[in-house]
């Protein structure tokens, strides 16, 4: 098993775990809608994505 000759100093390991923090997610507006959604999803609302329907949502009123 590798085991490390010296120990990393705390400025070495800082810098190795600069970048874990996390990143709120980008949102965009549907443009049909004006939901906020996720980028290069298809809109849970309304169903469209890249301009055109792709899933066909069903209202809450045709359910009964």
């Amino acid at each position: 098993m590798a085991v490390p000759k010296r120990k990393h100093s705390n400025s070495r390991t800082n810098k190795r775990r600069a970048n874990d923090g996390l990143k709120p997610k980008t949102l965009t507006l549907c443009p049909k809608c004006s939901t906020s959604m996720p980028t290069h999803v298809v809109c849970p609302t309304c169903g469209y994505y890249m301009g055109r329907v792709v899933t066909p949502v069903k209202d809450e009123m045709d359910a009964s």
